[in-house]
């Protein structure tokens, strides 16, 4: 039997390169609607959406998703989550998921399993989750986010770099990944498990040196001595959405599979 836990979804209407994106249509459902019923699929308890905008509280109620309106100036996602945490009065142990709004393919079971991790994993505030890279070009993209963890699977640091540098590889010129063995590098999906108690303290933390250079809030959490679990999943999820020919193909996807 699984632990209880719930999924908030930040839902912010605008976006340099995609306005609206969260009501972008697809398959006859806007697209956070779609995330919705991707995060429900996952066992949770409840799912709200917090939005800043009241098209996207529409949309979701007219679809039978819980939705909350929050404030416009929130900096992050995180921050979001942390004033449903607040306006819900959860106790300190309850578990969050924060599932991105344009992931409308995240598989319900990866929500699952971080939630789960999480409440095996008492030391940790966070968990989240990771899959191998075998591709070199994925390693040396400061896009993609690369992450190191212990044998318990808790976070040594995430990074835009390649992490661990190949020094008798990469130093040499080699561009290619390690052969044999274990993988070396894995990549950082960005979902996220939190204690309520630990989204309450969030937002008084001071940025980390290495959060500001990296762009990475999730370093905030490890400077400051909180711990995150990283689950390994098998394999990586379907993408998601940032811009115009992000949408047309997962749109293409979610029609061959209807």
């Amino acid at each position: 039997m699984q632990a209880p836990f719930r999924v908030v979804i930040p839902a912010r209407f605008a976006s340099s390169r995609l306005p609206g994106k969260p009501l972008a249509d697809i398959a006859g459902k806007p697209m956070v609607v779609h995330v919705a019923e991707r995060a429900r699929a996952s066992g949770a308890d409840a799912v709200v959406i917090a939005t800043d905008h009241p098209d996207i509280i529409a949309a979701a109620r007219a679809h039978g998703i819980d939705a909350l309106l929050t404030r416009a100036d929130h900096a992050t996602g995180t921050d979001r989550i942390a004033e449903v945490v607040a306006h819900l009065g959860l106790a300190d142990e309850a578990i969050v998921v924060n599932v991105q709004g344009d992931e409308p393919l995240l598989p319900p079971a990866l929500v699952a399993q971080v939630a789960q991790l999480l409440h095996r994993r008492e030391h940790a505030a966070i968990a989240t989750a990771c899959h191998a890279i075998h591709d070199a070009a994925e390693v040396f993209s400061p896009h993609v986010v690369k992450v190191t963890f212990d044998h318990l699977g808790y976070a040594h640091y995430f990074s835009r770099a390649p992490i661990p540098f190949w020094r008798d590889g990469f130093a040499n010129g080699n561009t290619a990944l390690p052969r044999g063995g274990e993988p070396a590098y894995y990549r950082h999906i960005g979902l996220y498990a939190y204690r309520a108690g630990f989204l309450r303290k969030f937002g008084g933390l001071a940025p980390a040196p290495a959060e500001v250079l990296e762009s990475l809030e999730q370093l905030r959490a490890m400077w400051h001595g909180y711990r995150i679990a990283v689950a390994v999943c098998a394999e990586a999820p379907p993408p998601g959405v940032d811009t115009l020919e992000d949408l047309e193909h997962i749109r293409r996807l979610v029609g061959a599979a209807g």
